[in-house]
Formats: C-alpha cells, sequence, structure tokens
C-alpha cells in the first residue's frame, strides 16, 4: 500500500494493500478502494464509494457518496481478462453514478477525460470513451463502446445505443433515446431522437463567432434541410470544408460513421 502521508482517510474505508492513493487525497466514511487502484493527488472521495481496479483517477476529482467506480462490465463475454477505467482530472462525479472498466474486444480500457460534470445516477459502460468538459444530466446512460466528445450535453435521461458517437458540442434533450450518430454541433431530441437544428447557444457561449456558427448552420441545412441523400450533400459539405475547419469536423465525422447519422 502506498499512501501519501498528506492523505486524510477516514478508519471506517477499506484500502486494499495496492492501492496508492496521492497526496491531500481524502477518502470519507465506509468508503471500499480495491486493488490496483490509483488516485490522483487532490481528488475527494465521499462516504459509501466503491472503487475497483484496475482503476486510475487522476488529481482534483469529486466523487460523491454511492457511486461505484471500475465495477466488471456487464458482458457476457467478459471472463476476467486485465481491463481498466481511466479517469482524468477535475471531474465531478455526483451520487450513485456506476462506471465499468472496458474488455479485450475493444482496447480493453473505458476512459473519462477532464473538466466534466457528471450528475446523479449516470452510467458509462465498458469500452466508452467521453471527452472534456462534458455535462451528463441526472440518469443519462451509454451503452457499451460508445464515444462523445468535447463539450457534449446530454440533457437528463438520455440514453445512448451500444457502438453510437456523439460529436463535439452536440446537444441532446431530456430523455433522447439516441440509436445513431450524432454529428458535432447538432441537437437532437425524441425517442428515437431526431435532429433540431444546432447547439448555437452552446457554441456562442463557448466564443464562437457569428461566422463559425454560420458556416455551421449552411452545412446543417445542406445535411438534414436540403433533401439531398446523405452521399451528394457530403460533396456538398466537401467543397464548404475548404475554407470551413468546422465543417471539415463535420465532414469527418460522417467519414467515420459506423451507424449511419441521426435524420
Amino acid at each position: 500500500m502506498s499512501i501519501d502521508a498528506s492523505a486524510s482517510i477516514h478508519p471506517s474505508a477499506l484500502i486494499d494493500p495496492s492501492a496508492v492513493i496521492g497526496a491531500n487525497v481524502r477518502i470519507g466514511p465506509f468508503c471500499v478502494i480495491g486493488a490496483n487502484v490509483r488516485i490522483g493527488s487532490g481528488t475527494t472521495v465521499a462516504a459509501h464509494v466503491v472503487i475497483e481496479g484496475p482503476t486510475t483517477i487522476g488529481c482534483e476529482n469529486q466523487i460523491h457518496s454511492f457511486s461505484v467506480l471500475g465495477g466488471d462490465p456487464q458482458d457476457k463475454k467478459f471472463h476476467g481478462e486485465h481491463c481498466e477505467l481511466i479517469i482524468g482530472d477535475r471531474n465531478l462525479i455526483r451520487e450513485f453514478c456506476t462506471f465499468n472498466r472496458g474488455t479485450a474486444d475493444d482496447g480493453s480500457v473505458t476512459r473519462i477525460g477532464s473538466d466534466n460534470w457528471i450528475m446523479a445516477y449516470v452510467h458509462i459502460a465498458h469500452d466508452c470513451v467521453v471527452g472534456d468538459r462534458c455535462v451528463f444530466a441526472n440518469a443519462a446512460s451509454l451503452a457499451g463502446h460508445v464515444k462523445v466528445g468535447d463539450q457534449v450535453i446530454l440533457g437528463g435521461f438520455t440514453l445512448v445505443h451500444q457502438f453510437c458517437q456523439v460529436g463535439d458540442h452536440a446537444f441532446t434533450s431530456m430523455g433522447s433515446v439516441i440509436n445513431r450518430d450524432v454529428p458535432p454541433f447538432v441537437t437532437v431530441a425524441g425517442q428515437y431522437a431526431e435532429p433540431h437544428g444546432i447547439n448555437s447557444e452552446g457554441l456562442r457561449r463557448r466564443g464562437f463567432s457569428s461566422e463559425r456558427i454560420m458556416g455551421i448552420k449552411r452545412a446543417y441545412r445542406t445535411i438534414y434541410k436540403s433533401g439531398l441523400p446523405l452521399a451528394e450533400a457530403r460533396e456538398k459539405l466537401v467543397e464548404m470544408a475548404a475554407d470551413l475547419p468546422d465543417v471539415k469536423q463535420l465532414l469527418d465525422f460522417i467519414d467515420g460513421s459506423q451507424r449511419s447519422l441521426v435524420r
């Protein structure tokens, strides 16, 4: 066991001998920190949290009560192979969240970035990849192998089907059920989710100029309002992307889509 002298650990917490606890970590009552768990400096773990390993948690995270991080993947093909959960820095993880480790079928790692705001009851399944500065509202759930970009907002009770991708700056309304890929910048809603314009307000708040937002709107109209088949809309985007990097990002997302786009 490696516990920095500045760490504060409640006497009722159970810490596995192989755990590594960094400087100024605080671990509350009745926590269980399992084998091969590493917790970075300044992280706070509230009462009744369970962290199973192998799991690596970065610095200055706040993990609230009754969350279970690093549990076995909920995948019938999993038979105890080495797999990990890796969490970045400065994430807020509220009560009753569950994040599973990865599986051997997809790199063996579930990975969550930094500066995310993850509200109560959020579930992140095996082999998911979540970017930075996202907001997941209460009870949003990702099935296995989902990829979420940077600065994505998932409304409460959003459900994302396995293997789907959600692009940077996308926004989902409360109760959205997503069974196809959501392109960058796009707002979706419904069961099953359908596109409802771009996340223009979010883009303004993040410093996008009016010109950039107008370029994204033109690309959105080409994909969703022109009546063109996706292959023909893509050709129009190729022309626009020469001068607009945001459109190039949309184009790259379309080319990398495996489940097709929400339409």
